[in-house]
């Protein structure tokens, strides 16, 4: 199969279950609410070391939002429920209700619900006060710049974690550029976030290494600076490899992300350094996920 000159690999991205909640963050304006989320998201790229993988979902507008004001929707995936309360409760309090005028609400609603601001009222020192509206309660935490509003818990939902597509390129530069414009995209798709730093992964790893105590290594077939010392999935052309890492909250919103991306990957075809297109897996030990392609593209 080919798109516009671009060779798409027979193969299959593979991806693994998560846990995962969707928060609502406002603050006096878009500006702020943005700080708070990206504080939040901060070194949240990967599980293998970061505790949980996370990512700005997109914008809300006032009239979207639990209390009138701009927001942004984020998303938060562990590999399961109490690790991802450890980091709520680690990332809201440190990052969200440290930012100048912010709040926080659940953006997900399910039968399984865990702390929030339930966790964060200790904050007050005993001055803090909850309040219910329409069946939801909320905590009100004195803070020096007024009140911080937190709801008091968030929804848990099965999610996915590690959807993904390969980019081969003549150099980075080309590789960057067409990854840059797959992650405007993905960016529009509702449910699906993409983690790593700008959305694209420049050391995309293997799992384990030849030392015992990492669990994962530089994925030497794909490291163009290796060709003729290991046995290289590159052909001479390919100068730079690029992944887009995605997790989602349903195995549709990954199929979509992987589509938009690698379309808008393959508008820029071999004549501007774009020559193919891949996915990383591992056989089908990593995880029961397998997103083909082909499939994908058909």
């Amino acid at each position: 199969m080919e798109i516009n000159g671009v060779k798409i690999d027979n193969t299959f991205a593979e991806a693994f279950p998560m846990k995962a909640t969707r928060l609502i963050i406002t603050a006096m304006t878009l500006k702020w609410a943005y700080r708070a989320a990206n504080s939040l998201t901060g070194f949240a790229s990967s599980v293998i070391a970061c505790g949980c993988e996370a990512g700005i979902e997109g914008e809300l507008k006032p009239d979207e939002t639990p209390d009138g004001r701009p927001g942004i929707a984020i998303i938060i995936f562990a590999m399961s429920k109490s690790a991802l309360i450890d980091q709520l409760t680690k990332r809201v309090g440190q990052s969200v209700m440290t930012t100048a005028t912010s709040a926080c609400f659940s953006g997900s609603h399910s039968d399984k619900m865990v702390p929030l601001g339930s966790n964060l009222r200790y904050f007050g020192d005993g001055y803090q006060i909850s309040k219910k509206i329409n069946g939801i309660r909320y905590w009100r935490i004195p803070v020096m710049h007024g009140e911080f509003v937190c709801e008091e818990t968030t929804g848990v939902v099965p999610a996915i974690g590690g959807g993904n597509f390969l980019v081969y390129a003549k150099t980075s530069r080309h590789g960057l550029t067409a990854c840059e414009r797959a992650v405007d995209a993905i960016g529009k798709v509702n449910g699906a976030v993409t983690t790593f730093p700008g959305g694209i992964v420049g050391s995309g790893s293997k799992i384990g290494s030849k030392y015992k105590f990492m669990p994962a290594s530089t994925n030497e077939v794909y490291c163009p600076t290796l060709k003729g010392q290991v046995k290289t999935e590159l052909s001479e052309n390919i100068g730079s490899v690029l992944e887009i890492v995605i997790d989602g909250l349903s195995e549709e919103a990954i199929r979509t992300a992987m589509l938009v991306g690698i379309k808008e990957v393959c508008k820029f075809g071999p004549k501007k350094g774009i020559y193919q297109i891949s996915a990383g897996n591992y056989g089908g030990k990593l995880g029961p996920y397998h997103f083909n392609l082909r499939d994908i593209l058909a």
